[in-house]
């Protein structure tokens, strides 16, 4: 189970990479060479990560039962004029943001909010005008996008745009299918490496915004991810939808764009090997659909070795920073993350069912006779990777309120409110939230306006109802979308 961290208030295509497997038209990786596999690499250190213990964020101060043994936990609890530069690697989640979250360390706020703000970037940039030229692409060139949105302070230069199509075989739209604009890769610049204390490689992923890629997300059922062309880990497997997303290309266009998976890989080679020599940290950051490309990148990157590549002795973080993510792999997909040290912090919406999904009900939580047994069949359930810094916030004006990612970083710049009791056991408190909230959004409905509700609910089920004669969509899917749709409002 991943540890949580409670904020109160305020049919894939697969690529092989050895050259007897390359598909026949070629693609070129960088100036990286692949390694081949070592022994299995383990770390303590990571499988720290799978601790079942909740952390609790809030402003109070640490309870002395807190034992902190190492001197940055002392340091970064009580030390605000610490800098960036001293303690990326801690932000960055070298110690599984250990005594970082109880209280909420500034830094890490700071860095969650800017990750955060490098995501809306996609989504301004986004063109999602049908008249336009760029319609489903960015609507500005790499040089100037970030001034053209309003952060050309960011430091950073985007270097590659990154386009993402799932191999989808449904009759979803006319024509054939093709690649749509879904993030981009920023490199810092020399200033802002200096204030950071290394070279960020940042990637960036939007959230579902096309036909296809809604459809990509209802395909949940699990799958081997075989990212790993040395040894295919049938165990390690990934929610197919999304690995059609990372992995899907053009193959049938001679002129068409090669897959998400190796637009990244190239480019990321390529900067790895620029900036060979230098302190480097790679960071993904992605929301809804979005934070689970993040996540298969980070894993690909770790499995094929390519952070260990320019020192063997050293890995370069891998870090994800996942913004109402959805859940992607099951439990050996967790164990194998864990094993390569891949870093992710998940920031959560207790109100947001995207983040409940897929698994609703069969997931990490599951249990057999208190945990005493596991079913034939438990590697089959979904699991949440890393570490939940949860977030609560709803607004019954605006329900959808609860998967908007500006919503997502309007709570956390919000001041932590202290709690007004002690905050007794982790089970409890989520026991009686539970039972608390519906009690809460019955008592506030006699004062609520119910047409923004009716037109949402309405717009959804039109929305439904279009795509079974659109999609061709069967029976089953089309009742179980009314009910996902019925399910996200209510």
């Amino acid at each position: 189970m991943a540890s949580k961290v409670f904020m109160p208030k305020p049919s894939a295509n697969h690529i092989a990479f050895s050259g007897d497997n390359k598909p026949s038209r070629s693609h070129s990786f960088g100036q990286v060479c692949l390694p081949k596999k070592c022994t299995e690499k383990t770390s303590s250190s990571s499988s720290s990560s799978s601790s079942s213990s909740s952390l609790v964020a809030s402003a109070n101060t640490i309870p002395s039962a807190v034992i902190c043994t190492a001197n940055f936990a002392k340091s970064v609890s009580t030390n605000t004029s610490s800098t960036l530069a001293q303690l990326w690697r801690e932000i960055q989640g070298c110690n599984n943001w250990e005594n970082l979250v109880k209280p909420l360390h500034p830094l890490l706020r700071q860095e969650i909010i800017r990750y955060g703000k490098f995501v809306t970037a996609c989504y301004k940039a986004f063109d999602l005008d049908p008249n336009s030229k760029r319609y489903l692409c960015c609507k500005y060139g790499k040089k100037n996008m970030f001034n053209q949105i309003g952060m050309g302070n960011s430091g950073y230069q985007v270097t590659k745009y990154v386009y993402a199509t799932p191999e989808i075989n449904i009759p979803i739209q006319n024509g054939a299918s093709c690649g749509r604009w879904i993030g981009y890769v920023a490199v810092s610049s020399d200033d802002t490496v200096k204030r950071l204390g290394r070279r960020d490689i940042v990637i960036t992923f939007r959230g579902t915004v096309t036909k296809r890629e809604w459809v990509a997300n209802f395909m949940s059922s699990l799958t081997p991810a075989r990212l790993d062309p040395h040894n295919h880990r049938p165990n390690v497997q990934v929610e197919s939808g999304f690995l059609s997303l990372y992995t899907s290309d053009e193959s049938d266009d001679k002129f068409g764009l090669e897959s998400c998976r190796e637009q990244l890989l190239s480019e990321v080679s390529r900067l790895l090997n620029k900036y060979k020599g230098e302190e480097i940290s790679i960071s993904m950051a992605g929301h809804s659909m979005g934070s689970s490309l993040a996540l298969l990148l980070a894993y690909d990157i770790s499995e094929l070795g390519l952070n260990r590549l320019n020192n063997p002795s050293t890995d370069i973080p891998v870090t994800v920073f996942s913004f109402g993510g959805p859940r992607v792999g099951n439990a050996g997909f967790k164990e194998r993350c864990q094993e390569l040290g891949v870093k992710v912090l998940r920031i959560v919406n207790v109100n947001d069912p995207i983040t409940k999904l897929p698994g609703v009900f069969l997931n990490e939580n599951f249990r057999v006779l208190g945990g005493r047994y596991e079913l034939p069949w438990s590697c089959s359930l979904y699991s949440h990777v890393g570490v939940e810094l949860v977030l609560d916030f709803f607004n019954m004006q605006n329900p959808s309120c609860v998967h908007d990612l500006e919503a997502y970083i309007s709570s956390l710049r919000a001041k932590c409110p202290k709690r007004s009791s002690s905050e007794g056991d982790d089970d409890n408190h989520h026991e009686v939230y539970f039972l608390n909230k519906p009690k809460e959004l019955l008592l506030s409905a006699q004062k609520f306006n119910l047409l923004p509700m009716k037109v949402a609910v309405s717009n959804i089920v039109n929305l439904v109802q279009s795509q079974k004669a659109e999609f061709l969509i069967n029976e089953h899917i089309l009742a179980w979308m009314n009910t996902l749709a019925l399910y996200i409002l209510f």
